[in-house]
């Protein structure tokens, strides 16, 4: 691991697991309860980090509110109330389709369309995301409104990725995200206090929620900042395709989750789809 490969892997391992530590803090807290408070641990565990206080101009506040809402306040509300839908397993591998998401948002956003080799690989891999849904929309309409929460999870999240890309050439990942949790803190508090107040803790659930703030929405991006400032951001994002497999094993292994075979076919696809976008765009 000296060259540094551990930055790749550490993201997608952390990433992977959150799912699993969502799963696990519902059984004490409501879902707005987990949103609001992983947000705040993990806004207060960034702030350990001297990179965070880094000066962001007045001028820039206004697209760190955009992502206060659209990377943390919007997508991390979304994920608690799916999970009592479908399972972890199936969320995280949902988010395997999170690059194609950010693709097609940069072209939209280009008004340009994709090169032939990125748009083979976004038909594969929308198309694996398509059998990754089937078998859960099937099964009624709860399934089928866990699946919508965390589709809009996606959109939302690609929406942030391209509007952080400059903020973050600019000053930095730390001190962008840093601020746009603060921002998401304010938004999800009023509602996540009543939640915070009516829970009932047991041992897992706490551990598993001080996890997902300290290491899913703090050290993960920490990480993550480093191994794209080493390699480059195009190649710390291949951190991405350890997710949904982090996500279907530890739900399998430690839930006790099932995963419709289609699932697992669709989410195979998908992560060869992302994988044909990555190798066409360079």
């Amino acid at each position: 691991m000296t060259s540094g490969w551990y930055l790749l892997i550490i993201p997608g391992l952390i990433w992977g697991a959150s799912f699993l530590f969502i799963a696990e803090a519902l059984r004490s807290i409501g879902p707005n309860g987990v949103t609001f408070v992983r947000i705040c641990i993990g806004f207060a565990t960034l702030a350990f980090f001297p990179a965070a206080r880094k000066p962001v101009e007045r001028s820039d506040w206004a697209a760190v509110v955009w992502l206060g809402i659209l990377w943390f306040a919007f997508p991390l509300s979304m994920f608690p109330f799916a999970e009592q839908r479908v399972s972890s397993a199936l969320t995280g591998m949902l988010n395997g389709a999170n690059p194609l998401f950010a693709t097609l948002v940069a072209s939209l956003i280009a008004r340009c369309a994709p090169s032939h080799g990125v748009a083979v690989g976004l038909a594969v891999g929308i198309g694996g995301a398509v059998l990754m849904a089937l078998p859960a929309m099937s099964e009624g309409r709860s399934s089928a409104i866990g699946i919508a929460m965390i589709l809009a999870a996606l959109v939302s999240y690609g929406i942030a990725l391209n509007l952080a890309r400059s903020l973050q050439q600019k000053y930095g990942a730390v001190p962008v995200i840093w601020r746009a949790q603060a921002v998401g803190l304010v938004l999800t508090a009023p509602l996540g206090f009543p939640d915070l107040e009516a829970a009932h803790w047991t041992a897992a659930p706490l551990l598993s929620l001080l996890a997902l703030g300290v290491f899913g929405t703090a050290i993960a991006n920490v990480v993550m900042a480093s191994a794209a400032g080493r390699f480059g951001a195009a190649r710390a994002s291949s951190t991405t395709f350890l997710i949904p497999v982090v996500a279907l094993v530890l739900g399998v292994a430690v839930r006790g989750e099932q995963v419709a075979p289609l699932s697992l076919v669709g989410g195979a696809v998908c992560l060869v789809g992302a994988w044909l976008m990555k190798r066409a765009s360079g």
